[in-house]
């Protein structure tokens, strides 16, 4: 299975001034914890990780430092996390034709769970790893902050990533999205819009997205407990 890293975030949320994924992280790079999480599948073979022009040699560096298993190859980004997945698209290679992406951001995924995503993305067009929604989950307009509506919590789920695609379907909607001016957050959305479907593969509480401080202090707490549980 062929797998996209999208690593080409500035951090602003962060407010750290560099790509979030090349912060420290305990004893490494954010995302060394990422790479080496993947590097445990049984199914992963190949990866192409996605970073910015001002990034590069960090992740080139961050490779030579932790190497990995299966071959990672470095590519160019785009200004949003949409042009970038587009971008990677491209440089698959010509036998692909599915493919897991995955934030890098994202470096408490399990090997098990890559693995059960890759799993599931060989019976399907399209599927996202999502988790149960918890909170009652509030629709506000934006213009008065008053509540329009309360979703049935039992019909939301939070989404994740890896999500996972056929490659031919994910470039006819990214080329859609080009065409029609769609701008979207996840790969999924692409799909939604074409009435494609995509379906859900249980995720993990712990498979948080490090976005602000709190979130690197938390993935930390997450990292020592499971660091003591493996060495007891």
């Amino acid at each position: 299975m062929h797998l996209l890293i999208c690593a080409a975030g500035s951090g602003t949320r962060m407010g750290a001034g560099i790509n979030k994924v090349l912060l420290p992280l305990l004893d490494r790079p954010l995302l060394a914890w990422t790479l080496a999480a993947i590097d445990r599948t049984t199914m992963i073979t190949w990866v192409g990780l996605i970073t910015s022009a001002a990034s590069y040699e960090a992740c080139q560096q961050l490779l030579a430092q932790y190497p990995c298993r299966c071959p990672v190859q470095l590519l160019l980004g785009g200004a949003t996390r949409q042009a970038s997945v587009a971008q990677g698209l491209t440089h698959l290679p010509a036998d692909c034709e599915r493919v897991l992406i995955h934030d890098g951001a994202r470096c408490l995924v399990s090997p098990d769970l890559m693995d059960r995503a890759a799993l599931a993305l060989r019976d399907h067009a399209g599927i996202i790893t999502a988790v149960p929604v918890k909170d009652t989950i509030k629709e506000v307009e934006p213009a008065t902050q008053q509540i329009c509506r309360t979703p049935p919590r039992e019909r939301l789920w939070a989404a994740q990533t890896p999500q996972g695609f056929r490659v031919d379907l994910l470039r006819e909607a990214h080329r859609q999205a080009v065409a029609q001016d769609w701008q979207v957050t996840d790969d999924a959305a692409l799909f939604e819009r074409l009435g494609w479907p995509v379906v859900i593969v249980p995720g993990e509480e712990t498979n948080l997205k490090v976005t602000t401080p709190l979130d690197l202090a938390l993935a930390e707490f997450i990292l020592n407990k499971q660091w003591s549980k493996n060495h007891e």
